[in-house]
């Protein structure tokens, strides 16, 4: 095994989780934004104000993501799988 292949697979690995993360990250983001804008405005400097409309918008962002990502996840895996015999050898 090649020490380009091993930069290939890796580089697909690490592509695979920044798209995959990516919707999450980018919504926990803007509601966390929002929260900040609104602590601001107002000057309530709550700290669970800044988590609880984070984790909520996070598990809705899983619900209507999480079958997307499932299939890019498995996707990558099952490529992993069929192409086992040039990692062995």
């Amino acid at each position: 095994m090649s020490s380009e292949f091993v930069l290939t697979l890796a580089e697909k690995g690490v592509y695979t989780i920044l798209l995959v993360t990516g919707p999450l990250l980018l919504l926990a983001l803007a509601v966390g934004l929002l929260v900040s804008i609104f602590q601001a405005t107002t000057q309530i400097q709550e700290q669970t104000l800044a988590f609880i409309p984070k984790i909520v918008a996070v598990l809705v962002g899983l619900v209507f993501f999480g079958p997307w990502m499932l299939t890019e996840m498995v996707e990558f895996t099952s490529e992993l799988f069929k192409n086992i015999n040039q990692f062995v050898g």
